[in-house]
């Protein structure tokens, strides 16, 4: 089973950024966690960071007939882009969501996902672990025997 964690924007200033919200992992961390917990579910895991929103779509586009799944955390485009939903269902990767943070106890504009209607789950608070939940979650989802 072959699935993609893509991350967005600020996402790679992980451990430096806000750590009081971000926690302190950087983002290398949690991918090298999150790829031998995938090898263990007998999954591939590639791994995008990027910054720019159309950047992030191509990078969904890039998905399509190459990965069963894949794991977002579409950084502050949760809350805008319907861009970024629209990739998903053109690709028809099946995704789960991922928050640091619990974004719904947050600022006002951060408490609505855009991503989220058509998401398979959304993990939100759970801090780094939340990746690899979303993970045994997606591979459970779509078919995965030991998740």
């Amino acid at each position: 089973m072959r699935i993609a964690l893509l991350n967005g924007p600020n996402l790679n200033l992980l451990g430096v950024r806000e750590p009081a919200v971000y926690g302190t992992r950087t983002l290398a961390e949690i991918e090298a966690s999150l790829a031998q917990v995938a090898g263990t579910l007998g999954c591939t895991l590639t791994c995008v960071q990027k910054n720019g929103e159309g950047e992030l779509i191509d990078a969904i586009h890039a998905l399509r007939g190459q990965c069963d799944g894949a794991i977002i955390n579409a950084g502050a485009y949760s809350h805008t882009s319907l861009a970024i939903r629209d990739a998903f269902s053109s690709v028809s990767v099946p995704f789960v969501e991922v928050h640091l943070s619990n974004i719904y106890a947050r600022e006002p504009e951060r408490r609505h996902s855009m991503l989220a209607p058509g998401a398979k789950a959304v993990l939100v608070g759970f801090g780094a672990a939340g990746y690899e939940l979303a993970l045994r979650g997606l591979v459970g989802l779509i078919g995965g025997a030991r998740a």
